[in-house]
């Protein structure tokens, strides 16, 4: 690798990690009392696919350890957002699924960040915005590949 392609791909990076400390902090300040973001990930999830997911989809999805997400469902399931209950077919295994309340608890989450959202899009462009997303689903894909 060159010099200058180091630099780009430093400069790349250095920009990507900065964003996604940005948008960590504004998203976790504006998030329902008491919710963090992983919560807000993993019910999102939950609530988007509309299914059961097992603790090891959970992890795959998310790229976290077991022990990480296992922590991340006791604390939604403490807080009513989820259900657990054993794999009828494999009573080793463990079924997730979103409660009401843990719907309740996305909705509000989604509603207090869609004004932040939205106005970072209008601030640099929808143009702008649009030409970004497949540059970063590619990158996204590609790093997930080497996972």
């Amino acid at each position: 690798m060159s010099q200058t392609e180091t630099s780009l791909a430093v400069s790349f990076f250095s920009e990507i990690l900065t964003v996604e400390q940005l948008v960590r902090n504004r998203v976790s300040k504006v998030l329902p009392r008491g919710m963090e973001l992983s919560h807000f990930s993993v019910l999102n999830h939950l609530a988007y696919v509309g299914a059961e997911r097992s603790p090891a989809q959970l992890a795959k999805t998310f790229h976290l350890s077991r022990g990480a997400i296992t922590n991340t469902l006791n604390k939604l399931e403490v807080a009513g957002y989820i259900h657990v209950r054993p794999d009828w077919d494999d009573a080793r295994r463990k079924m997730v699924a979103i409660s009401p309340s843990g719907r309740a608890a996305t909705d509000a989450a989604i509603q207090a960040i869609t004004p932040m959202v939205a106005e970072a899009v209008r601030g640099m462009g929808e143009d702008k915005v649009r030409t970004a997303i497949p540059v970063l689903r590619s990158l996204r894909l590609s790093l997930a590949e080497t996972d």
